[in-house]
């Protein structure tokens, strides 16, 4: 027992280094997500067919093939064909945060076709163009009502991250398992990984319904 306690207080400064470079890769892969799921969305409800044949192929794409598998395809394959030079966590950074973008991309496409289709009729009898008032009118209000569903991502996205081991990427499982391999401590190390991510999705998803709260609209009933 002793000698249990004393492997996992050894281990928890190096173990923590791995969560910042988890927490760096999740709120970059969240972000990174966003920037993609947004203009996938808007694509998906008010482009031509041709924008929506290429927004439906990109969802189709990176909700269809695991992550693994996507993560070795451009790790190994595509950006190295390309040229792209990148180390594993900004590589597992950009992987999660495409294939998020593509769930998110869902998220908001339903919070834009929950909104009543009057306010954009509204808008164009103002003299409005679609372009401003999806900007303006649209957006902000779905991107409101997306947080419920961004918090849950935000988790999904944390429990791919532990995948990013298989890349090199030193974070939670990598530092783990490389202490474990070496301690022969197998469970008690497992163990406080599992509860390092459970207080990190914890964490999150306070912070979320914080933000929720902070921006909801007084008065506003959907």
């Amino acid at each position: 027992m002793n000698e249990t306690l004393t492997v996992l207080l050894d281990a928890l400064p190096f173990v923590l280094q791995g969560a910042a470079v988890t927490v760096t890769a999740v709120v970059g892969a969240m972000f990174l997500g966003l920037f993609i799921g947004v203009p996938l969305a808007v694509g998906q409800v008010y482009g031509g067919r041709a924008v929506r044949f290429v927004c439906d192929t990109y969802v189709w794409f990176f909700r269809g093939v695991p992550i693994l598998v996507l993560l070795f395809l451009f790790y190994f394959g595509l950006f190295n064909f390309i040229g792209l030079n990148l180390n594993a966590v900004a590589a597992a950074t950009i992987v999660l945060g495409m294939t998020s973008g593509a769930y998110q991309s869902q998220i908001f496409r339903g919070s834009i076709l929950s909104l009543p289709k009057g306010q954009l009729k509204a808008a164009r009898a103002l003299g409005m163009s679609d372009a401003l008032a999806i900007r303006a009118i649209i957006l902000p209000q779905a991107l409101r009502l997306s947080i419920p569903g961004w918090s849950n991502e935000y988790s999904i996205i944390l429990k791919d991250s532990a995948l990013a081991f298989v890349l090199g990427a030193s974070e939670i499982m990598a530092r783990t398992h490389f202490v474990a391999s070496r301690t022969y401590q197998h469970l008690p190390l497992y163990i406080s990984a599992a509860v390092l991510y459970f207080l990190l999705t914890w964490a999150g998803v306070a912070a979320l319904r914080v933000l929720e709260k902070r921006v909801r609209i007084k008065g506003y009933v959907h």
